[in-house]
């Protein structure tokens, strides 16, 4: 039997960023992978550097386990990934070089690696697996084994003698559910929990129900699943998630799909086979402003166990919302996300400075709706280009040698913009005290209309506003002089 050893490159101990925060996810793409070909007959083993702070243990089981194939195999359902930060990418460089010097056959598949093809091949690998994976990798592992060229493969780039060679687009896999449960059985779960745990925060393990995102939205890249949108039956999911609290006792999910229950009539099949189960969850999501006002979809997703719901506002101003085709108006922001509240669900608002065009009274209106929606929570970040995208086209000429964040803290602005890159730093921790500045006075204002209704929380973001009020103002004058 033919051994094949997985790994994938997201040490969260290389992005300290993410490492600080303390929310680490098992890579589920490659765990499925190794499902899928555990289930046509190969032994696979997995190399796991999600919690690791390098590759150190690599060269040993390489030893140990003896594979035949070495595959780097990335998760394409974490946003982190589709970044293609350059600390991960030297990573999967070394891990690559490792197994090929004991004479592996390597192959990759991940974001970065169908971008920058050429840099992988020229760093170890074989064969890089370009877009979707599972079926391409089996397929192209059998004709290995089989002793036949792999010619003829289509959704592979590789080295011939004197060139690179990039075959045809594989057609995307629609039937979901003729994939395998994930193997989980090969990753250490209580390892992760152990770090969730340690921050006093309940521990969520990630489950997709789909692949694909058929929004249209100028500056996101989707090398791997591309504009389509496919889903897993509500029932495969629902035993998914049972066998989660059954055998790993988690019952709390972040469903990572780009855009969760688009589907017409997906999210009441889902509540009704959870309640027809008894299964009580709580689970986050990421989704539409739009799409969460379509089909009671709200009211049915806080039956099922909505928790937390992220949606990408992205920005205040409706002049740049349409110049990155994202198609939400900022009523259908304000309503959802009102909505959710009145309903009890805790909202994210993910929030993009620095598109083109932006001025600074694009950035005052994104500042004044965080302000009066106040999200439960902030996630803010700066345009960033990837290839395969419009905005990309746009600016490519502007790149110079840095077109990759190192990690996920960089905030470089990588291409000219209305303001240099220390401004949009600025912005960003500027951004974050007034938001809590905010809350803090909402907070203070709550307790001396109810102390009866005090609680710690209320009062530690009072004393986060007291203590942000200075930062803001130096900020305040720091922007002014960066401007």
């Amino acid at each position: 039997m033919q051994k094949v050893l997985f790994s994938h490159t997201y040490f969260y101990q290389y992005d300290s960023k993410q490492w600080k925060f303390a929310e680490p996810f098992p890579p589920l793409m490659t765990i499925i992978a190794a499902a899928y070909l555990r289930d046509n007959g190969y032994e696979v083993a997995l190399f796991d550097v999600g919690l690791r702070n390098s590759e150190k243990g690599l060269e040993e089981l390489l030893e140990q386990f003896q594979p035949d194939f070495f595959v780097v195999f990335d998760d394409g359902f974490n946003w982190l990934t589709k970044m293609c930060l350059t600390t991960m990418r030297e990573a999967a460089f070394r891990m690559q070089k490792m197994a090929k010097a004991k004479e592996i056959t390597v192959i990759t598949c991940s974001s970065d690696s169908t971008d920058q093809y050429e840099k992988y091949l020229e760093n170890g690998a074989d064969v890089v697996i370009k877009g979707e994976g599972e079926m391409t990798l089996l397929h192209l592992i059998n004709t290995i084994t089989d002793g036949n060229t792999i010619a003829n493969i289509e959704g592979i780039a590789y080295k011939t003698s004197d060139e690179m060679a990039i075959a045809p687009k594989r057609p995307v896999m629609v039937n979901l559910d003729q994939l395998p449960p994930p193997a989980w059985d090969l990753i250490n779960i209580d390892q992760y929990r152990a770090i969730w745990e340690s921050r006093n925060k309940a521990f969520y393990l990630n489950i997709a129900t789909t692949r694909g995102c058929p929004y249209k939205c100028n500056w996101c890249a989707k090398p791997i699943y591309g504009q389509r949108y496919n889903t897993r039956s509500p029932v495969l999911v629902v035993n998914e998630i049972e066998n989660h609290v059954q055998q790993h006792q988690v019952d709390h999910f972040w469903m990572c799909d780009d855009i969760f229950g688009l589907k017409p009539g997906w999210v009441r099949e889902f509540r009704d086979e959870l309640l027809r189960r008894n299964l009580k969850i709580k689970f986050k999501i990421q989704s539409r402003a739009d799409l969460l006002l379509k089909e009671q979809n709200i009211e049915s997703l806080v039956d099922a166990g909505l928790d937390e719901a992220w949606i990408g506002a992205e920005s205040g101003s409706q002049k740049i919302l349409d110049a990155m085709d994202k198609g939400i108006t900022i009523e259908q922001i304000q309503t959802s996300s009102t909505l959710l509240k009145q309903k009890g669900v805790k909202v994210g608002f993910f929030i993009q400075y620095g598109y083109l065009g932006e001025t600074k009274e694009d950035i005052k209106l994104t500042i004044k709706m965080i302000r009066r929606l106040i999200p439960d929570f902030l996630g803010i970040s700066v345009s960033y280009p990837l290839p395969g995208t419009k905005f990309y086209e746009k600016v490519k000429s502007d790149l110079a040698k840095k077109t990759n964040w190192i990690d996920s803290g960089d905030l470089d602005m990588m291409f000219k913009n209305t303001y240099r890159p220390d401004f949009y730093r600025a912005l960003h921790k500027y951004t974050h005290f007034v938001y809590h500045i905010e809350k803090g006075l909402r907070s203070a204002k709550h307790m001396l209309i109810s102390p009866q209704n005090t609680t710690f929380n209320k009062l530690k973001e009072v004393l986060k506003a007291v203590y942000f009020t200075p930062l803001a103002l130096f900020k305040s004058i720091q922007l002014k002089w960066l401007a």
